[in-house]
């Protein structure tokens, strides 16, 4: 493997550049040339069809099937003229990636002459197999019909490979029996009840609300290296991570990667994925070098958040897709890389009104300022409520690594809202017992109509929340860089549905007492800034002191999956669930069992691997470069020179004798876990196993490993080095 290693440093060395052929368009008239949108739309189908589609999609109803058969008929024909020449159901099971099955639009007619052909009903539904993919128990084996479902919402793309082009249409993923299979469809469920929840409570500022639609916008980060560099390294091929390395002398201690001058082969390749997301409608606006070596960040503008995630996963398909025409490697695991900064998405959330109105941004009038606060509140409130949920909505393997490490969000679920919005909240919460007397002004007299001004430049940033108000939306910072945004998303829309429910039931009881509107919505929205005090957290979330002070308050910090996971399948959980109709309490155990075995199955592979290139490679390496080393001690000791030299050798020779024994230890000990860990039944049991029985030993191995690239000589180290593999490109 040393050889390997010193071969693809010479490639490294030998790469150049890849010449990016660039659009001679603007990137505004380029925009969406791949994507069968509204224009193209419009220009393919007969308008009352167009219309009749429109309006079906704004409304949430069924497509009628004429206008499924229009539809399709303008879509063949769109990407007909485009080069296609298949089509595929584009969805997401709960593998975590996307997937698709390709049929070809060539068909045989009735008296058996060629023809192409794509109908409604080959738009509408395909039939993959349900079986193969995860479904925790939802089907057998021999159970494999499943369907993906259109979804008229999401609009079909292009996408080409190898030169062949394919007409992608997104769907859901369901069972023959209904239950869903994929992360789009509970989704959307979630986006209809937030939306039903969100215009109730407009109703009482603005009557002619009558849609609300939740944006999002996902900053993805994410490590490139070369791909010689990538595949000299078994671990990093296996698991998306190294399992073993120790810490260059040079790391992200200088501050001087992030925000830096981008590499000009990671420029080139920026340039070419920038190109194809555009061309597909992906909205990216921003680049830039991250904080850890070879780290890197892009970020689009906000969308509907069904759009969003679809774009998310689209994109990160793109840009492995791109990288590996530019010899690189792109890297989406959350900690690929101990002692530097690990990876994630951040989930820029908002609801906006179909009048305009952001609804988490306060306005320039007392009644706006009064609406912001209803929302800006109760969805801290939701926060405090299920914090467990949304921290096991984020719950994975490899984030598991990321969280509370020193530039991620910690475990605990904390809200940052500023030091000014913190005081505009603490006087709501004073102000709020004051009388008031008939011709009072109520936003004058509780100070609501000052919100403006104190929200100017209202917020600093604060990196160590997992969820921060950043001016006009939430910021959820602990999603995982290789994470499907849906996982989140749909239960963060859920809880905040469940508290917009609940707060008008409270104040339209108050109201029914005879209570003024304006103040039946402070009572209640103070109440709630009371019972969620504790959620909010101004300070350092990686101190130690908050752990304790956390604790104190009552707020859970579950730094494993496993446990984690459990806030999924509580009582009060399923329930919310099942009442919103997002998950059935068959699906959410079926999701719970899928997760458990997902990280079971994922700490299995890197124990295997670690295992693997502990003994094959490292130990042979080790006792090879320790015979060289008795070697000369030997013949020192032979030529009269048993000194101070010949000590020192043996004294490494002794310390690698120690890291050896300890390998081979825990590696056998960390086996006979895995062995035991296999034989439990119980899936949650069996993943806790892992946890704490068989991952546990991972550090032990690594830090004797560690130790032995230290000692070993360079030139005979298997592994690509951390060094090589962060600072060559």
């Amino acid at each position: 493997m040393a050889i390997l290693r010193f071969k693809a440093l010479e490639l490294v060395d030998q790469r150049k550049p890849q010449a990016v052929v660039t659009s001679d368009e603007r990137r505004s008239d380029s925009f969406g040339k791949n994507v069968f949108n509204l224009d193209a739309m419009r220009a393919t189908m007969p308008g009352e069809y167009f219309k009749k589609l429109q309006a079906a999609i704004k409304q949430g109803s069924p497509v009628e099937r004429s206008v499924a058969d229009a539809v399709a008929s303008a879509m063949k024909t769109w990407a007909m003229a485009k080069g296609a020449t298949h089509y595929t159901h584009w969805f997401q099971p709960l593998t975590g990636s996307t997937a698709e099955k390709h049929d070809s639009f060539f068909d045989l007619n009735s008296d058996g002459r060629p023809v192409e052909n794509f109908k409604g009903s080959a738009l509408v539904q395909q039939e993959p197999d349900a079986s193969s993919f995860p479904n925790g128990g939802i089907r057998n084996t021999f159970e494999a019909r499943g369907y993906t479902a259109w979804d008229p919402t999401s609009p079909a793309f292009i996408i080409e490979t190898a030169g062949a082009k394919t007409l992608c249409i997104p769907t859901i993923f369901v069972a023959y029996t209904g239950e869903a299979l994929d992360y789009k469809a509970p989704l959307l469920k979630s986006l209809a009840a937030l939306e039903q929840a969100a215009v109730d409570v407009c109703q009482y500022f603005d009557k002619d609300v009558n849609r609300v639609s939740t944006t999002l916008g996902i900053e993805q980060e994410y490590f490139i290296v070369d791909k010689a560099l990538f595949d000299a390294r078994p671990d990093l091929v296996m698991t998306g991570r190294t399992l073993f390395g120790h810490a260059p002398a040079k790391g992200q201690q200088l501050e001087d990667h992030y925000f830096g001058s981008i590499p000009s082969r990671v420029h080139a390749f920026m340039l070419e994925f920038e190109e194809e997301a555009n061309r597909l409608g992906i909205p990216l606006r921003t680049r830039h070098n991250e904080v850890a070596p070879n780290q890197y960040e892009c970020a689009p503008t906000f969308e509907d958040a069904n759009l969003a995630v679809d774009h998310n996963q689209l994109l990160m398909d793109i840009m492995d897709r791109v990288a590996e025409k530019h010899n690189l490697k792109v890297l989406l695991h959350e900690k690929p890389f101990s002692g530097v900064n690990g990876s994630g998405k951040h989930n820029n959330w908002a609801m906006s009104t179909d009048t305009g109105v952001n609804l988490l941004a306060p306005g320039r009038r007392p009644k706006e300022n009064l609406q912001f606060l209803a929302f800006f509140i109760t969805t801290i409130k939701a926060v405090h409520r299920y914090g467990d949920l949304l921290r096991a909505s984020i719950a994975s393997a490899s984030n598991d690594h990321r969280l509370g490490a020193n530039e991620a969000p910690p475990a605990i679920m904390s809200v940052f809202v500023g030091s000014q919005l913190n005081s505009v909240l603490d006087e709501l919460e004073r102000t709020a017992k004051l009388p008031l007397d008939k011709g009072d002004n109520i936003y004058l007299k509780l100070g609501i109509d000052k919100i403006p001004a104190i929200l100017l430049d209202n917020t600093d940033r604060n990196r160590t929340s997992p969820f921060a108000f950043t001016g006009n939306k939430f910021e959820f910072r602990a999603v995982g860089s290789s994470a499907n945004c849906s996982s989140s998303m749909t239960v963060l829309n859920t809880i905040v549905a469940e508290q917009l429910i609940e707060f008008k039931e409270s104040v339209d009881a108050l109201i029914e007492q005879g209570k003024k509107k304006e103040v039946a919505i402070v009572e209640v929205l103070r109440e709630y800034v009371i019972s969620s005090k504790n959620i909010r957290f101004e300070g350092n979330g990686y101190s130690d002191e908050w752990k304790e002070e956390a604790e104190k308050r009552g707020l859970s910090n579950i730094p494993t999956t496993p446990q984690a996971l459990d806030a999924l399948v509580r009582e009060d959980a399923a329930d919310l669930f099942a009442r919103h109709n997002i998950f059935s309490h068959v699906e959410l155990h079926a999701r719970h069992d899928i997760l458990l075995e997902d990280y079971m199955k994922k700490i299995q592979i890197e124990s295997r691997v670690m295992g693997d290139l502990a003994v094959n490679h490292i130990i042979p390496t080790a006792v090879a470069y320790q015979t060289k080393l008795i070697t000369n001690v030997r013949g020192l000791r032979e030529l009269g020179l048993d000194d101070e030299l010949s000590q020192v050798t043996v004294d490494t020779i002794k310390a690698i004798s120690r890291h050896i024994s300890t390998i081979k230890t825990q590696v056998d000990e960390m086996i006979n876990a895995r062995k035991v860990a296999n034989k439990i039944e119980d899936t949650r049991e069996r993943a806790i196993a892992y946890c704490d029985t068989v991952k546990v030993h991972f550090d032990t191995i690594r830090r004797s490993v560690d130790k032995l690239e230290l000692m070993v000589a360079d030139e005979d180290w298997p592994l690509v080095k951390y060094r090589e593999l962060l600072f060559r490109h």
